[in-house]
């Protein structure tokens, strides 16, 4: 198999380092970074003659058809009551169909309104399709209760009907999954298959028939939290038949798709290793490997630009790294082209017309936000649409090198330096930047605002795929549980060490920021480690263990609650052990908070808890945020603006030297 790899761009070198947080002349301003990227999301129609796109309009994204010749404005669908489009998809030339989203918070994602529309290119015929509430006696059929629906198939020889997979309540963990042929005209839909049991989703064969489930569990044998998942396959007479369970064969065997010539891909995995890539047996489901590697899960993959054959695998323990699985499919030798054009860069297929002949190619990279490209593959030549981003200069972006390094108890973790543009990369002030979750969310090698504005201030960035972490195999994740304030926060630490140790950091100006489990991080690691930090600045972070199990939306479900035994122990003594705030005593230097206000998952009641055990410690943080009307994450930018306006100002103070951050606006 062939290998292309992304070679990580060489840092530019110059005669001195760059001081503390001095910010490189004209480095863009704090609300250049916290700008919401100008699109999210683009597809060409299949007859090639619209694109469209969700367009940031602040507090709403907006969808957006351009004629593709020269980008002419055709028609903006704005929803109303500040409400976004979300997954959108052309169903003929001349039609799509869209759903609506609310946006919440940076790490939460957009919460689905369970509504959904479909108009014409030029905003005729507009439809609401789904929705909830009351309608009049003519609309009625489009009304629904407590089903969510979810576009599983186009059908790209239907120009009218999609396939949609509809879910609803069955108990409270439970839900049950009926497959639907949906008229995007009328709303009117006709069952075509139900799930063989509750916690399914139900995937396609070639013929576009359901054909297989993959239904999930949260709790093993003994009642305890853990995913494991079933594989059924349905016959043509109807009748589900059970091809595979985790619990009884020990390897966990999921369909993800199905390539237009009848290869069923799957993955596959002993709980323990990265995942495989492979196809099964339509009959008897026996498993073929097609791609694993030692240490990575497939991240993504490249496809056919139908999107239907995978063609390549995506790791990324490092730097994305493709491995291209068949090298004979025409798209292939098109896409090893294009991505020869882009060094070091990760080049993708994101959508194409229906004769294949026109590509919309998406290019990213760790300093590069994102372009695309419109490929035609009767000349050859690829032309520029837009970039995502266009007030940040790729060319004065700071570059991300990938690492690993081997932990006090043997575990070898991968991670990330995001170094600043113009920077030797020696002895620089260093901001240990941890990610959340803490099982499952990681951090890659993709441009990345946030990390990208602290560089732009003269700091290195240090980001730790620590245990736990995703990507690297569920046994790599399933050591995250239970060691919250030991194996990860020793790994936090020994990589903070590593990269110290190798002249990359000043061991003297070092602070400690994330969001989420980062906040919980931010707050804990330096009660372990008393000399190491200097800092710390948690964000929307769980520090009181009382607060997750009462107040957190985790604790609504049964399943979250088994989470939380699992993570925090089941005993008083275990969940105070990894508590932060049963830790304030121990907190010698100094801290800012910041929250939302409206925060289901880490609710603002555990970064007032907080406050109150630094004061009663004798060491109150300088400042604290709890944010009206923000949730997890801050979402408008400019409550982001006020936030790292304070966050640059606080690091400066402790860590950096003279750098002008703005003025520090007034915090709610």
């Amino acid at each position: 198999m062939k290998k292309l790899h992304l070679a990580v761009l060489g840092l530019a070198l110059c005669a001195a380092s760059a001081q503390a947080a001095d910010a490189p002349s004209g480095a863009p301003s704090i609300a250049d970074f916290v700008r919401h990227s100008t699109y999210s999301g683009a597809k060409i129609s299949p007859s090639g003659e619209y694109l469209a796109l969700t367009v940031d309009r602040g507090d709403q994204d907006v969808l957006t058809v351009l004629r593709t010749k020269d980008l002419s404005l055709v028609k903006v669908n704005q929803l109303p009551d500040e409400k976004s489009v979300g997954q959108f998809e052309w169903v003929s030339p001349e039609r799509l169909i869209f759903n609506s989203v609310k946006k919440l918070g940076r790490y939460a994602q957009p919460f689905g309104t369970g509504e959904w529309y479909g108009v014409n290119a030029d905003g005729t015929q507009p439809r609401p399709l789904v929705f909830y509430g009351t309608r009049d006696a003519t609309q009625r059929g489009k009304q629904v209760g407590n089903e969510r629906f979810q576009l599983l198939d186009t059908l790209p020889d239907d120009d009218v009907n999609v396939i949609m997979a509809v879910t609803s309540p069955r108990s409270n963990e439970g839900v049950g999954t009926e497959l639907v042929l949906f008229d995007t005209l009328t709303g009117r839909r006709k069952s075509l298959a139900r799930a063989p049991r509750e916690n399914c989703e139900i995937a396609l064969d070639v013929a576009k028939a359901p054909r297989f489930a993959i239904c999930y569990d949260d709790e093993d044998a003994q009642g305890n939290f853990d995913s494991q998942n079933e594989l059924y396959r349905r016959g043509d007479d109807g009748k589900w038949t059970l091809i595979n369970s985790s619990k009884s064969s020990g390897k966990h065997l999921s369909v993800i798709g199905t390539s237009t010539d009848g290869l069923i891909y799957a993955n596959q995995s002993d709980g323990k290793k990265p995942e495989a890539l492979g196809t099964i047996d339509p009959v008897t489901g026996a498993f073929n490997t097609l791609f694993e590697d030692p240490v990575s899960d497939p991240a993504s993959y490249i496809t056919s630009a139908d999107g239907d054959t995978i063609l390549g695998v995506i790791t990324e323990a490092g730097a994305p790294r493709v491995t291209m699985v068949d090298e004979k499919h025409a798209d292939a030798e098109i896409y090893a082209s294009l991505a020869g054009a882009f060094p070091g860069q990760l080049v993708r297929f994101s959508s194409a017309t229906k004769d294949g002949k026109k590509i919309v190619v998406s290019v990213v990279s760790d300093k590069n936000p994102g372009e695309l490209y419109l490929y035609d593959r009767d000349t050859g030549k690829a032309r520029f649409l837009m970039q995502g981003r266009k007030w940040l200069d790729p060319k004065k972006m700071a570059s991300v090198k990938p690492f690993s390094m081997t932990t006090r108890d043997g575990l070898k973790i991968y991670g990330y330096l995001t170094i600043p543009h113009g920077s030797d990369g020696k002895n620089l002030p260093m901001i240990v930047n941890v990610h959340g979750g803490p099982m499952g969310p990681r951090d890659n090698w993709a441009f990345n605002w946030e990390t990208q504005l602290l560089a732009s201030r003269g700091y290195l960035v240090m980001q730790i795929n620590y245990r736990g972490s995703g990507g690297f195999g569920k046994g790599f994740q399933d050591m995250g549980y239970g060691t919250w304030a030991t194996g990860i926060m020793n790994d936090i630490i020994d990589a903070t060490k590593w990269t110290i140790n190798q002249g990359y950091a000043d061991e003297d100006r070092v602070c400690i920021y994330g969001g989420s489990f980062g906040g919980y991080a931010s707050l804990m690691a330096p009660t372990i480690d008393q000399k190491l930090f200097k800092c710390a600045f948690g964000y929307v972070g769980a520090y009181d263990i009382d607060v997750q199990l009462t107040k957190s939306d985790t604790s609504d479900r049964e399943s979250g609650r088994r989470y939380m035994a699992r993570a925090f122990g089941k005993t008083k003594a275990e969940q105070d052990a990894m508590s932060p705030v049963k830790h304030a005593d121990k907190f010698k230097i100094p801290v800012y908070l910041a929250a939302g206000a409206r925060d289901p998952r880490c609710p603002p009641e555990n970064t007032e808890s907080m406050n109150k055990a630094l004061i009663a410690a004798g060491n109150p943080p300088e400042g604290m945020i709890i944010q009206s009307g923000e949730m997890h994450g801050f979402y408008k930018e400019e409550n982001n603006q006020r936030l790292y306006t304070e966050m640059l100002g606080f690091f400066d103070r402790h860590i950096g030297g003279k750098v002008n951050v703005g003025g520090a606006s007034k915090a709610n």
